[in-house]
């Protein structure tokens, strides 16, 4: 139950980023997600069980944007776990179930037992 309200915490902070330097952040995060969304159906990047992108192809294209996002990710991740009293690490696991759940077919997820899949 105590997960439960969690992860409801999570997404909701998640989603308004409500904190100093949110908006830019949000606005970065909302800049790459065509790029991001659009390198996920190709197949080359997938969301691992700790919320963030991972490379599953041998094709390192846009590393950068790629690093980027996840060290944006990781600012939210901390900012969300410092509001609710969690850590970094759990908040990350939670969005990294919550993308899972509301993730398209074909894009590639890793369990929470490190096993890759396609949805």
């Amino acid at each position: 139950m105590k997960k439960l309200i969690l992860l409801a915490i999570c997404f909701t902070l998640f989603g308004s980023v409500a904190f100093a330097g949110g908006n830019a952040i949000k606005e970065r995060m909302r800049q790459r997600l065509p790029v991001i969304n659009q390198m996920k159906n190709q197949g080359l990047i997938g969301e691992n069980n700790r919320g963030f992108l991972e490379y599953r192809s041998n094709k390192h294209s846009n590393q950068q944007m790629i690093n980027e996002e996840n060290a944006d990710r990781l600012q939210v991740y901390k900012m969300i776990a410092q509001k609710t009293g969690s850590t970094a690490e759990i908040v990350g696991k939670q969005r990294a179930a919550q993308i899972a759940q509301r993730a398209p077919k074909g894009h590639w997820l890793q369990a929470p037992d490190g096993k890759w899949y396609r949805k």
